[in-house]
């Protein structure tokens, strides 16, 4: 198992981002949590196996219908304590 944190660029706010995110992340059977952030980018952390970390980045390259992703950048991350994905509050 491993964890990799993402930045969201893009028309990304207000577009149920963070809500698309929440359920791809849980059918993908991935822990971790997504956030948006003050700067109009959101941010997640994936946690779980490589194959399903890797087809949730490129998930998000995406985004959901009114979403209009610019960029996605990658960081290798910590494992989460807790296990589940969940939406953590604005930064």
């Amino acid at each position: 198992m491993k964890a990799v944190r993402v930045v969201i660029h893009g028309r990304v706010h207000g577009v149920w981002f963070r809500s698309w995110t929440l359920d791809r992340a849980a059918a993908c059977g991935l822990s971790g949590w997504v956030r948006n952030r003050r700067d109009g980018t959101v941010e997640a952390l994936f946690a779980g196996e490589d194959a399903a970390i890797e087809a949730m980045i490129a998930a998000c390259g995406e985004g959901p219908p009114a979403a209009r992703v610019t960029r996605v950048e990658r960081f290798e991350a910590e494992l989460p304590v807790e296990l589940g994905f969940r939406q953590l509050p604005t930064v």
